[in-house]
């Protein structure tokens, strides 16, 4: 299994007249700029998109931090997560999100998850077991069996793996914007930090429009 790489966001908060920080993120030190931008899921809007595993324990440490922030968007960004799939259970537990979306049920018990796997040492590592855990948070376990082997699912995750490989990254979490920034809580120094480069390049795309 690979190395997760500690993700995540951009620092800064220019917005609001810091420009001594916005002048220290950089490209190529808190974020890079992809060679090829990666077409967005809703023209119009600024996107920034999560790409995680419910299995990481960086990603959940940062569900605090990054839920307070995505709470407070303006109606001109549109936050998208994206589960990571490198294989094995990182593709079992993204086929779980996968469908706990198209259930509608994915705002709801997405925190339950992560506290299932990282508080109370459940592996979630099969369809029985997911069903099992979930009609505990109200989801009815027929319906979610079903959905975890639609085709509807399975066309999702195909989507996923691709735009993941479009965005190349490497490990979870990681935060892109607008299809072309991606950075990491490494690079960004933290999640706080990263929450605040995430706005400047916020920013910087609806300067440029």
């Amino acid at each position: 299994m690979r190395n997760l790489i500690l993700s995540a966001v951009l620092a800064s908060a220019s917005l609001f007249g810091m420009t001594a920080q916005a002048e220290d993120i950089q490209a190529g030190k808190q974020y890079v700029e992809l060679s090829s931008p990666v077409p967005v899921s809703k023209p119009g809007k600024i996107e920034v998109v999560e790409l995680f595993w419910y299995g990481c324990p960086h990603c959940y440490q940062f569900e605090p931090t990054l839920n307070a922030w995505t709470e407070k968007l303006p109606e001109d960004v549109n936050f998208v997560r994206i589960p990571a799939m490198f294989g094995g259970v990182w593709n079992v537990h993204g086929q779980l999100f996968i469908t706990l979306e198209s259930m509608g049920v994915e705002h709801a018990v997405h925190k339950a998850v992560f506290e299932a796997i990282h508080k109370e040492g459940k592996k979630l590592s099969t369809p029985d077991e997911m069903a099992e855990f979930l009609a505990g948070q109200g989801v009815d376990k027929a319906a979610f069996i079903k959905a975890y082997n639609s085709f509807g699912v399975k066309s999702q995750m195909e989507k996923a793996k691709k735009l993941a490989m479009a965005y190349q990254i490497s490990g979870v979490p990681t935060l892109i914007v607008n299809g072309k920034y991606r950075f990491d809580i490494g690079s960004s120094g933290g999640p706080e930090q990263a929450t605040q480069v995430a706005d400047f390049l916020i920013a910087k795309e609806r300067a440029a429009k």
